[in-house]
């Protein structure tokens, strides 16, 4: 049952809204409520005026200011560039191997390096430089290309398969399911495997070992522990970048691999590359 709605005197309007004698006054706002919103509005017009505000399709109003937080960063980077350039011409000019024997320089060289590392190295290498699939650990001492610090510099500087280039680390495997017959490749996955572990058939080892000889020794060297001028990596090691179970070795046999790194000569400063690999180097892996 609708309860009907009683108006004292001294009440304030209503605005003409009831629900079951439940009436809704037209109380006006506090006065300092309004200022506020007020001061709000033309505080609001004068951020547009005066600051970056509207979205354009590339980027926003300059405002009257011209003020812009890139711009502030930009600053920021120039100041701190400036103020690190002496130690950084230091770094750019002194001999790699030099670098550990100097213990400003090293500290330095060790602070910049793991900065550089994870802004432009951990997506792939991770944060603590210990890899994932298809992409090295940088924490052991299995080098394709060599782990003294001239090594990594120049595996750094110019990246590897990187056709942009020429100085790039190259290697390429052949896909041997394009050359061998598949129970070749069985049973030379297994005889890989045997290397540092369990093969999965046993029986094929043998086999396997004869179409190593013929075929992927000639990189990998007799004894499967690698060559590593040519990048070709140790097999006898139990260490894979890929995987080391029967079906990925099977499938890196039969389809090979080819990863490719980047070559940061031309993103990065020398200081900066110098001390990436100073970084990389001092990780405990390096030679």
């Amino acid at each position: 049952m609708d309860k009907k709605s009683q108006i004292h005197e001294g009440d304030p309007n209503t605005t003409g809204h009831e629900w079951d004698g439940i009436q809704e006054f037209d109380n006006p706002m506090p006065r300092w409520w309004l200022w506020t919103l007020y001061a709000t509005i033309i505080w609001g017009i004068g951020y547009v005026i005066a600051y970056p505000a509207w979205p354009g399709i590339s980027s926003a109003t300059a405002g009257m200011l011209g003020w812009s937080t890139r711009a502030d960063v930009a600053n920021d980077i120039a100041a701190a560039d400036a103020a690190n350039a002496t130690i950084n011409a230091r770094l750019a000019g002194v001999e790699l191997t030099a670098i550990s024997s100097d213990p400003e320089l090293s500290g330095y060289a060790t602070s910049a390096g793991a900065a550089v590392f994870k802004t432009f190295c951990a997506q792939c290498h991770g944060s603590g430089a210990a890899g994932a699939k298809g992409y090295p650990n940088l924490l052991d001492n299995d080098w394709l290309w060599g782990g003294d610090i001239e090594a990594i510099h120049t595996t750094i500087a110019h990246g590897i398969r990187n056709e942009e280039d020429a100085d790039a680390r190259y290697s390429e495997m052949p896909a041997f399911g394009e050359i061998l017959e598949k129970d070749e490749i069985s049973a030379v996955t297994n005889y890989v495997i045997s290397l540092s572990g369990e093969p999965d058939d046993a029986s094929q080892v043998e086999a396997g070992q004869t179409v190593f000889a013929d075929n992927c020794a000639s990189c990998h060297g007799d004894a499967g522990l690698g060559d590593r001028d040519q990048g070709a990596p140790n097999l006898a090691d139990a260490i894979w970048l890929y995987g080391g179970d029967h079906e990925t070795v099977l499938q890196t046999v039969t389809y090979s691999r080819f990863g490719v790194m980047p070559g940061w000569s031309t993103r990065l400063s020398e200081a900066e590359i110098r001390a990436v690999s100073a970084y990389v180097h001092q990780l405990g892996g390096g030679e």
